[in-house]
C-alpha cells in the first residue's frame, strides 16, 4: 500500500509516502538546499521504497536520511538506500547509536521480536534541542520517550508542521514497549503527548496513516487510551503481543500453524509475553487463544491450519 500525500498547508517540497503498518510512512522533503527522506519502511518493502523514492524525486539525489526511532519497520530500508545512495548522510536519535555502530541485532530489539533489519550505518545523531536542516528549513529535534525510549519528533514552526512517528497517531499511539520490559513509560507517554501539545503543530504526519490537522482530537483519543491503559496494563499486554503476531502475519502474508509455532518458540519477546498473558497455559495452547482472538476480531482469517492476513 502506497498513497501519496500532499495537502495544503504542509511546508512546500514536503511529500508523504503513506505505507499502511508494516512499513512506515515515508516522508520527503525537497528544497534547494538538498532532499531528505524521514524514515524508510520495513526491509522486505525496500524495493518499493526505492522506487517509490525514485517516482517523487524524478532524478534528483537523496542527501539526508533520518530515523526518528530504531524498530525494523521505522529503519529497515536503511541498508538498501545507503547502498542506492552512497552519499547518503544518515542521522538516528543518540540513544541506541552503539549498538548501530557495534551492530548488535539482540540489543536493538529485532531478534527478541522475530524482525529483520539489514544492519546500516550512520553518520550523526539528532540531538533532542538542536535542530536539524530538512530541504530549506530547519526543523526542531525533540526528545519522545514513551513508545521507544530513544524516539524523536520533529517540528518545523512556520507550517507548524510536526512528524510524530509513533508518537501521536490519529486514533492513539504505539504499544508502549518499555513498560513491556518492565520499565515505567506510562508517565513518558503522557509527558510526550504535553509536549506535542505545547507546540501547538497545525499538521501532524504520523508514523503510520494520513497526515491531519485535528490534533486536539487526536490528542484526546490519546489521553484516552493511555487513562485505559494505566487503569488496566493488562490491557496494554494483550494489545502489544497481537500487535507483535499481525506484524508478522503482514510480512509473511500466511503462515501454517507449524511455521507460526515455530517462529513464536524462536521469539524470546513473544513468548515471554504470551506467558504473562496466559499464566500456567503452555506455549501452543496459549498460542491457539490468541489466534483465535485475532481471528474473531478480523485482523487474521483461519483456512484449515493455515493463518492468513486480513
Amino acid at each position: 500500500m502506497s498513497v501519496k500525500s500532499e495537502p495544503a498547508g504542509l511546508p512546500p517540497g514536503l511529500t508523504v509516502l503513506e505505507r499502511g503498518w508494516l512499513s512506515s510512512n515515508n516522508i520527503v522533503i525537497q528544497g534547494v538546499a538538498g532532499t531528505a527522506l524521514i524514515d524508510s519502511g520495513y526491509c522486505t518493502h525496500a524495493p518499493q521504497t526505492l522506487a517509490l523514492l525514485a517516482a517523487t524525486l524524478q532524478g534528483r539525489p537523496l542527501n539526508v536520511l533520518i530515523n526518528t526511532h530504531l524498530h525494523s519497520d521505522h529503519c529497515g530500508g536503511n541498508a538498501a538506500l545507503q547502498a542506492a545512495y552512497p552519499h547518503l548522510h544518515t542521522l538516528i536519535p543518540p540513544g541506541q547509536a552503539q549498538h548501530v555502530r557495534h551492530w548488535n541485532p539482540d540489543a536493538l530489539s529485532y531478534t527478541p521480536t522475530g524482525q529483520s533489519c539489514p544492519a546500516f550505518r550512520f553518520d550523526d545523531v539528532l540531538q533532542p534541542g538542536t535542530e536539524v536542516q530538512l530541504g530549506d528549513d530547519p526543523w526542531q529535534v525533540h526528545a519522545a520517550p514513551g513508545h521507544d525510549s530513544h524516539s524523536v519528533i520533529l517540528f518545523e514552526p512556520v507550517s507548524r508542521t510536526l512528524v510524530s512517528a509513533d508518537a501521536l497517531w490519529q486514533r492513539g499511539f504505539g504499544v508502549v514497549f518499555p513498560e513491556l520490559d518492565g520499565d515505567g513509560a506510562f508517565d513518558e507517554v503522557a509527558a510526550t503527548l504535553d509536549v506535542i501539545e505545547a507546540l501547538a503543530p497545525r499538521w501532524v504526519v504520523p508514523g503510520h496513516g494520513a497526515p491531519f490537522a485535528d490534533v486536539t482530537q487526536a490528542l484526546g483519543v490519546a489521553r484516552q487510551r493511555l487513562a485505559r491503559f494505566v487503569a488496566n496494563p493488562q490491557q496494554h499486554l494483550q494489545y502489544a503481543t497481537k500487535v507483535l503476531l499481525k506484524f508478522k502475519l503482514l510480512e509473511a502474508q500466511g503462515l501454517d500453524w507449524a511455521e507460526l509455532l515455530a517462529w513464536v518458540q524462536a521469539t524470546p519477546y513473544l513468548t515471554r509475553l504470551l506467558a504473562q498473558q496466559f499464566d500456567g497455559l503452555a506455549l501452543a495452547p496459549a498460542l491457539e487463544v490468541l489466534v483465535a482472538d485475532l481471528v474473531r476480531s478480523g485482523a487474521a482469517t483461519q483456512q484449515g491450519t493455515r493463518l492468513l492476513n486480513s
